[in-house]
């Protein structure tokens, strides 16, 4: 039974996401017989091409999409080449946690309080040093560029590079690589750059162009740090679909198959970018020079995961100020005043919400840790790298954008007589809970010493039993931060939630996107900070149950 479990994990998969892309394709050239459509037609993409800021829409969405990564991973390979075993690198691997708790949404909103033009940047600097006594007249915040947007994704972009690049250098042995490099002569940066950093970028890549995809086609983001005036591709296409004129789904479908094609011209030149600068980086591997710009290196990577770090942190403070605010006049860097009542009057409507988000999370990430324990609980018994192989394609949802096929989608459940409520939009979140949830786990799962195991079976117990009672007990937390992590990507999905829900199924991630058009800050503070408590509150869980759980058992509470 175990062996057909990592073919059906993937058969679930790609079954939706394949039918989705065919439900977009078919409308996308006039074939929809619920509306009228049923002859095949280019008319619809005629109208697509002739949408006013099209082209700048494309061109904002692949430049996100390519910008977005390259400086994020930047700044990871020079932090992680310059600030091994400093105080920086002990702090971070204990945040990492706590920034990839932090919702999407939350951190475009806590960003958005930094750098707006009465945000608390420009509060802290006024009047004294800019002598702003009222907001400057600027646009940073939806700027036309989306370079507000850029940088949201970057800040929260950075830990998860940083994640997947500290999960894989134990592959490639790191330290013997680098004290190999270092023993010719090469400065701590350039050795890391020369010796590390080309065994360990092909084991991080797929996670890159799950960045590349994300960044290229994001909806809840854009909407809250992104351009307007035209908007992003992605959230154009969402414009189309929710419009009352039900002739622009057909235009819809055809922008969702556009976005397609954008986000694989960027992960196309992203890719080609790649053999360029390979081709072009063997002369330099070899050329023997030790390198002169390694402290410069060093600050540089520092300086920007410090930057991003505080960004978030930061954002988050500004949240909980906002929320507990009462008059606040522009320049006062703080409220004149603290009050409860935006709480007490978002409260009840946060309730519903809540417990729907709560609820959608718990089921999505039970589904997917079912799933994820049995294809690695086969792959450890069979040791067949099969099974291992076709777990790959579990970065598909990742890498297809999600407007691309969550349409389609929707039209194919429609079809089947299924209709937009709690279990579709469940089955949603299983499509991008499950990729985390498998990444998160599976290398804990693998370098379990099969020694417990074996001994477990010499005593008499059957594998089954083995399982349940050494393998599960001793992967206590990381299945459980497995779950955090689950619960934290299903805490932020939005445009699954609002398409297979048809906006029936309210949570907080949709309902604080909402709030993003209004300029109530303090109620926008309430909802956003509340998105961000309860991922963080998973994690906080996570870490401290199998303290309490094996306290009298110190090598089971050492075992992640």
């Amino acid at each position: 039974m175990l062996r057909v479990v990592p073919y059906l994990t993937v058969a679930l998969l790609v079954g939706p996401i394949l039918a989705g892309i065919a439900g977009a394709f078919l409308p996308a050239f006039g074939w929809m017989p619920t509306l009228g459509g049923s002859s095949l037609t280019l008319e619809h993409w005629a109208h697509l091409f002739q949408r006013p800021g099209l082209w700048t829409s494309v061109w904002i969405s692949l430049a996100s999409g390519l910008i977005t990564p390259a400086v994020s991973l930047a700044i990871v390979f020079l932090f992680l080449s310059g600030s091994g075993g400093t105080w920086l690198d002990r702090w971070l691997k204990r945040a990492i946690s706590p920034l990839l708790s932090i919702p999407h949404a939350a951190a475009a909103f806590g960003l958005a309080f930094l750098i707006a033009p009465s945000g608390l940047i420009v509060r802290f600097l006024s009047p004294w040093l800019t002598g702003w006594d009222r907001p400057p007249d600027l646009l940073i915040v939806h700027d036309p560029s989306g370079l507000a947007m850029m940088a949201g994704l970057i800040a929260k972009e950075i830990p998860f590079l940083l994640l997947m690049s500290l999960a894989a250098l134990p592959q490639i042995d790191s330290p013997r690589r680098l004290a190999v490099a270092r023993s010719l002569g090469y400065g701590p940066v350039t050795a890391w750059l020369k010796a590390v950093a080309p065994g360990l970028y092909p084991l991080i890549r797929l996670p890159i162009y799950a960045v590349i995809a994300f960044a290229s086609s994001t909806v809840d983001v854009a909407l809250i740090l992104g351009p307007t005036n035209p908007p992003t591709l992605s959230v154009a296409v969402v414009r189309w679909l929710n419009d009352p004129d039900l002739s622009l789904r057909f235009v819809a479908s055809a922008g969702a198959l556009l976005q397609l094609l954008v986000t694989f011209s960027a992960l196309l030149t992203w890719h080609l970018m790649e053999r360029l600068l390979g081709f072009c980086a063997r002369a330099w591997y070899t050329n023997g020079r030790k390198g002169h710009c390694d402290r410069l290196l060093a600050k540089a990577g520092a300086g920007g995961i410090t930057l991003a770090a505080f960004a978030a942190f930061a954002g988050l403070a500004g949240l909980a100020v906002s929320s507990f605010a009462g008059f606040w006049r522009f320049p006062d860097t703080l409220p004149q005043a603290i009050t409860v009542k935006h709480w007490v009057r978002a409260l009840p409507n946060i309730e519903g919400p809540f417990v729907t988000a709560l609820l959608v999370g718990l089921v999505a990430t039970s589904i997917s840790l079912v799933l994820v324990l049995a294809a690695l609980e086969n792959e450890v018994r069979s040791n067949h790298p099969a099974g291992r192989r076709a777990m790959r394609i579990l970065y598909l949802p990742l890498i297809v954008p999600q407007v691309a096929f969550l349409f389609g989608l929707l039209i194919g459940l429609e079809a089947v007589g299924v209709r937009p409520g709690f279990w579709p939009v469940a089955f949603g979140h299983v499509l991008f809970v499950l990729p985390y949830v498998y990444l998160s786990l599976a290398e804990a799962y693998r370098q379990l010493d099969p020694r417990w195991i074996m001994a477990a079976r010499t005593l008499g117990n059957t594998p089954t039993r083995a399982f349940w009672t050494v393998r599960l007990p001793m992967l206590t937390t990381p299945i459980l931060t497995a779950v955090a992590i689950g619960l934290a990507v299903s805490i932020g999905q939005y445009l699954p939630t609002q398409l297979l829900g048809a906006g029936r199924v309210p949570t907080i991630t949709t309902e604080a996107v909402a709030l993003a058009t209004g300029g109530d800050r303090r109620v926008i503070g309430v909802w956003a900070l509340v998105q961000a408590l309860v991922p963080a509150l998973g994690f906080g869980l996570a870490l401290l149950l199998p303290r309490l759980v094996w306290r009298h058992r110190r090598q089971l509470r050492e075992v992640h």
